[in-house]
């Protein structure tokens, strides 16, 4: 689950509201051990995605780098080369 999670910083085009809500929900599942909460603990749940994407969003806004912004397609490709290399590796 953990690896769903992306970086959210330095990138053009800025991260979306989908995106960091995604990302906090995320990572409130993985917290939580839990995909969909059950009726009982719906309320913590969704009060703890909303306060995680309200910190994240002030964080990455926060945050300052001097290096050039990266490139979603660039990375994905990265990514993709190197899951890639990794699955090769584990066939062998």
């Amino acid at each position: 689950m953990c690896r769903n999670i992306k970086t959210l910083f330095n990138f053009e085009p800025p991260a979306t509201d989908e995106e960091v809500r995604a990302s906090a929900l995320q990572f409130v599942r993985k917290l939580s051990g839990t995909n969909k909460p059950s009726k009982a603990n719906e309320l913590a749940f969704y009060l703890a995605v909303d306060k995680v994407e309200v910190a994240a969003r002030e964080l990455i806004d926060a945050l300052v780098t001097s290096a050039p912004p990266k490139s979603r397609e660039q990375e994905a490709a990265r990514k993709k080369l190197k899951n890639m290399q990794r699955f090769a590796n584990n066939q062998k």
